[in-house]
């Protein structure tokens, strides 16, 4: 992505591809005129990058703390302005250990829910008005992109019933399933608002939930990624896709 979207904010920012979703928006040749990050707890790594950029913008925030959201919204508004929120990425999210039939919970499956399907839309809904005016500073007549204004859901493939070969990781499977649900009740939702809203799977990251089938690295995974976001347009409104733009059948 050589021209970042201007205000662009994304979740779970503390390590894997949250952070490096950072690290390549900060790298592009126009990056983003505020990025904002969340976490949990600010890592090292993190902090170095906040100090040496003045356009990221770091929030303390836990993901499932739904009335925390108003102030996230505020803190947000009195930076961006009119100019509105264009690119919301919500990364953050979870695997739980227990995701077998043998050894799946119903702790295991309402976590699931909770992080990666309730929070997001939550999130989503939140930051609404400030999508509404990055959309309506665009005019009607620009078409639906990352550039005036979208939300991007961090699925993944698993989630695809089409796709489900080997079975196991219910938790995992079934948040994201609903989280597509979603996402795609809200693309309907938001029709006539000027806001794209889709999914992506990332690819199998060589990250910590990445899982025996890892065969990218996180670096490729984002660029990728962004290209991929990039060229996101009307049709791709309501959309399930892969990392490298490919669709991914429900």
């Amino acid at each position: 992505m050589k021209s970042s979207p201007s205000t662009v904010f994304i979740t779970g920012c503390n390590r894997g591809i949250g952070l490096e979703l950072v690290k390549q928006f900060l790298g592009s040749e126009k990056g983003p005129k505020h990025l904002f990050a969340t976490c949990r707890k600010v890592s090292d790594e993190l902090k170095e990058l906040e100090s040496k950029n003045k356009n990221l913008h770091i929030i303390i925030l836990e993901v499932t703390d739904y009335d925390s959201f108003p102030k996230v919204v505020k803190q947000v508004e009195e930076i961006v302005g009119e100019d509105g929120l264009n690119l919301l990425i919500n990364n953050a999210g979870m695997i739980p250990a227990d995701r077998d039939l043998k050894s799946v919970t119903p702790e295991a499956m309402r976590q699931a829910f909770e992080i990666n399907c309730v929070a997001p839309l939550m999130l989503s809904r939140a930051l609404l008005p400030l999508f509404d005016k990055a959309a309506a500073k665009a005019g009607n007549k620009t078409a639906r992109n990352a550039h005036r204004a979208a939300i991007v859901q961090m699925s993944t493939a698993v989630a695809s019933i089409a796709e489900n070969e080997f079975g196991s990781y219910y938790p995992y499977r079934a948040s994201k399933t609903a989280l597509n649900q979603c996402m795609k009740s809200m693309s309907i939702d938001l029709k006539d608002r000027g806001i794209l809203t889709m999914a992506i799977h990332p690819g199998w990251v060589q990250t910590d939930m990445g899982g025996p089938n890892a065969k990218i690295t996180t670096q490729t995974c984002v660029s990728e990624m962004l290209k991929t976001i990039d060229q996101l347009d009307d049709k791709d409104h309501g959309a399930f896709l892969r990392y490298n733009n490919t669709p991914i059948p429900w």
